[in-house]
């Protein structure tokens, strides 16, 4: 157990609550974040690290949908764009603008079809400090170079890139220091009214169960958010879910240029190829019912194969499965509205919310990662009902933590680490800042020298790092460090990982002799 979960466990162990949020999704914490702001007293649980099933497995974007406008699903494509602009501001270091070229083929969707949806997709969000779509000669023009000789025209549009699984985290940060406990590694074993008041049986991984009170519960498990109401609330108000898996590779860079591409595939679905990690392009994704676990989720080879034909079928170089470094899927739990075809159905989100269990219980099924924000906002203000002590919304205009860049953005962030630390190189520079934003001089802590940072752990992650991670934002593993409080993983040797964690088992060993 490390010093962070230490110490939220023995707070969790002394108090009532007002919320009990199940679940360290993008929607858990936005909802514990939103929520402790208003005032609440929040606990948030989770079975195993921030982010470790849906929300760190999405196609990292921030985005209104284009393609949802064809499933006439304007309400949600205009707040997710509204949403887009509320994160460019919330959050600079981890939302960044993206061109993304969509290529034309009249046999898949015609010109002016996508010139209608280019217009609306402009607007439908109100306004915005992206550039508007625009055509583009594709033949003639850099964006086009990697795609084949055949292809003339098409268009370049604006949407955002954002970090998935630090999202989450920087949820849980703003609501931990607005006074929300977050627990990790603690499963929620049993709950059942008292008195009008939820008795929750929790078990921490290692420790010892215990029990808490809260006056509401809030479902936010994902996938598993059918089964914990059936579970714990079966007289609630229940939702059946789809699971989707979507399964993405990570390849070799493919093309030059930091543009995105939208690649109409010929069974009516889309592909995205986008920059990541300097030197990859992730590609996806895929829409497969799932029938498996939720907690392991893989990537087949006729995803990988179906992938790389769908690039293959634009671009000069074919994409071959040989190309593929990696690759990660994750399950959708899509509220299931009984399409009969996966990509159709909605990625809305739905609260059910009620009593019948004899105390508040909300559940949260669906949802997409742009729209968490406003999904806390709605679920706070349905909670409040019942808990009329707490405040109004106030997530609108406000930051997330390392957020609050000023007028000078990410590129004053950088700047400021080159000067406190001309010690490091500019990819641990860009790396920090896209990652902690102003909150990285809770890591560097007036560092004077590389020496001053400790141990070397390779990728520029130092013992500092991992110190900080440990410490303040629930990080227990390598792999949570690795894979979802950094993506590393892609650019260290397997040893490396061993390394670390070995580092972690020693750190714990050091905290249980000093309790």
């Amino acid at each position: 157990m490390t010093f962070v979960s230490f110490v939220a466990h023995m707070a969790a162990m002394m108090t009532h609550y007002d919320i009990l949020v199940a679940g360290g999704g993008i929607n858990g914490a936005a909802i514990a974040r939103d929520a402790a702001g208003r005032g609440a007293r929040v606990l948030l649980v989770e079975k195993d690290d921030l982010a470790a099933h849906t929300s760190s497995a999405s196609t990292k974007l921030i985005h209104g949908g284009l393609r949802y406008l064809e499933q006439y699903e304007f309400r949600l494509v205009g707040e997710s764009l509204a949403e887009r602009e509320r994160m460019m501001q919330a959050a600079p270091h981890l939302i960044r603008p993206l061109a993304f070229v969509l290529p034309h083929d009249r046999s898949m969707r015609p010109r002016w079809m996508m010139q209608a949806g280019l217009f609306l997709y402009d607007r439908l969000g109100g306004k915005s400090r992206l550039p508007r779509s625009r055509s583009v000669k594709l033949a003639s023009d850099p964006m086009g170079a990697a795609l084949k000789g055949e292809v003339q025209h098409g268009y370049v549009y604006s949407d955002c890139w954002g970090d998935d699984s630090r999202l989450v985290v920087a949820n849980a940060l703003d609501a931990a220091e607005r006074g929300a406990t977050i627990m990790t590694q603690t499963r929620l074993d049993a709950a059942q009214v008292v008195d009008g008041q939820w008795q929750a049986q929790l078990h921490p991984a290692g420790g010892t169960p215990f029990t808490v009170s809260a006056s509401a519960i809030v479902n936010a498990t994902g996938s598993w958010a059918a089964d914990f109401a059936r579970a714990f609330a079966p007289k609630s108000a229940g939702g059946s879910l789809r699971m989707i898996k979507g399964s993405h590779l990570v390849t070799r860079k493919l093309y030059e240029g930091d543009h995105a591409f939208l690649l109409q595939n010929n069974d009516g679905r889309v592909i995205f190829t986008i920059p990541y990690e300097g030197n990859f392009t992730l590609v996806g994704t895929t829409d497969v019912d799932w029938a498996g676990s939720p907690d392991k989720v893989d990537v087949d080879f006729a995803e990988i194969a179906y992938l790389c034909k769908a690039v293959s079928d634009w671009f000069r170089t074919p994409l071959i499965p040989e190309d593929v470094v990696s690759t990660y899927a994750g399950v959708r739990p899509l509220y299931d509205d009984e399409s009969d075809n996966p990509s159709k159905i909605s990625r809305d989100y739905v609260l059910k919310y009620d009593k019948q269990s004899g105390a508040p219980f909300l559940s949260v099924f669906g949802g997409k990662i742009t729209t968490h924000r406003a999904l806390g906002e709605r679920a706070a203000d349905m909670l409040q009902v019942d808990l009329p002590h707490m405040g109004t919304a106030w997530t609108a205009t406000a930051t997330l933590p390392g957020g609050d860049a000023g007028p000078r953005g990410l590129a004053g962030i950088f700047e400021d680490i080159a000067v406190e630390a001309p010690f490091l190189d500019s990819a641990t520079v860009e790396r920090l800042g896209q990652s902690y934003g102003t909150r990285f001089r809770r890591i560097l802590k007036g560092a004077r020298s590389i020496a001053d940072l400790g141990r070397d752990f390779g990728g520029g992650l130092s013992q500092a790092e991992v110190d900080y991670l440990l410490r303040e934002e629930w990080a227990t593993t390598a792999e949570d460090i690795l894979w979802r409080r950094s993506k590393l993983g892609l650019h260290m040797a397997a040893d490396r990982h061993a390394e670390i964690d070995d580092y972690i088992a020693q750190k714990s060993r050091t905290l249980a002799q000093a309790q």
